[in-house]
C-alpha cells in the first residue's frame, strides 16, 4: 500500500508517519521508485504500537525509540525487552545519598523486594521509584513500611501472573514481544484508571450517605 493508504488504514496522518520514519520509529517501506514506497501490514501494526505507547502509555518519543529498538533486536531475550519497557516508563529519580531519610526509604524498598523474593536488578530505576514513594509517604506521616505495602505487592504479583499467562508464546516472536510491551505499558494505565474508578465508587458508598444527610440539614 502507498503512504496515503497506510494513513487511511492506520488513522495516522501522513505528516506524522513521515516524522516517525525520520525518527526511525517506523521502518522504511519498500522503495518502488525514486518517489514512491510500498508499505505492508507490519507497518500498520507498528503504527498502532507507537500510538498505544504515545497516547495511552504517554511515553516520550525518545523512550518509545528505545522500546522499539529492543522489540526489533532479536538477540535480546523477552526478559530484557520487558526490562527496557519497564525502565522507559520509570521516571528519573535521583537518589539522595546525603539524606538519611532517603537512605532509610531506599533500604525499606530494598527490604520489601527482598522479602517478596523478587528478582530485581540492583541498579533498576524502579528501586529508586519505589523508594521515592516510601519517602513521600513517610514525610506525610502515612504508613510506609514493607508490611504496609505488602497488600499492594501481592495484588501486583497476582495481576502480573495473569498478564504473563496471556502472552502468545507459541506464535511469532514479534507478536509475543509486542503483546509483552503493550501489556506492560497500556495495562499499567488501565490498572491506574480502574483503581481511581474503584476509589470513586468506594467513596460514594462510604461517604455519600453522610454527605446527603448533611446537605439536607443545611
Amino acid at each position: 500500500m502507498r503512504i496515503s493508504q497506510l494513513s487511511a488504514t492506520s488513522g495516522v496522518p501522513i505528516p506524522t508517519i513521515k516524522y516517525y520514519l525520520r525518527e526511525g520509529l517506523l521502518p522504511s517501506g519498500e522503495q518502488t521508485s525514486a518517489t514512491r514506497a510500498e508499505y505492508g501490514e507490519a507497518h500498520v501494526r507498528r503504527l498502532r504500537l507507537i500510538r498505544a505507547l504515545l497516547e495511552v502509555g504517554r511515553l516520550p518519543i525518545a523512550s518509545i525509540g528505545r522500546v522499539l529498538a529492543a522489540v526489533d533486536d532479536e538477540k535480546l531475550s523477552m526478559h530484557r525487552v520487558l526490562g527496557t519497557a519497564h525502565y522507559a516508563i520509570a521516571p528519573a529519580v535521583a537518589p539522595h545519598a546525603d539524606d538519611e531519610d532517603w537512605r532509610r526509604a531506599r533500604a525499606e524498598a530494598d527490604r520489601l523486594i527482598s522479602d517478596l523474593g523478587w528478582r530485581i536488578e540492583p541498579w533498576a530505576p524502579t528501586r529508586n521509584e519505589l523508594a521515592q514513594a516510601v519517602h513521600t509517604l513517610s514525610s506525610l506521616g502515612m504508613p510506609a513500611t514493607g508490611e504496609a505495602l505488602q497488600p499492594y505487592a501481592k495484588a501486583a504479583a497476582a495481576l502480573v501472573e495473569h498478564e504473563i499467562d496471556t502472552i502468545p508464546l507459541d506464535g511469532p516472536r514479534e507478536t509475543a514481544v509486542e503483546a509483552l510491551v503493550v501489556g506492560t505499558v497500556v495495562h499499567g494505565r488501565v490498572l491506574d484508571v480502574l483503581r481511581r474508578l474503584a476509589h470513586e465508587s468506594a467513596s460514594a458508598r462510604v461517604f455519600e450517605i453522610g454527605d446527603t444527610e448533611q446537605d439536607r440539614s443545611a
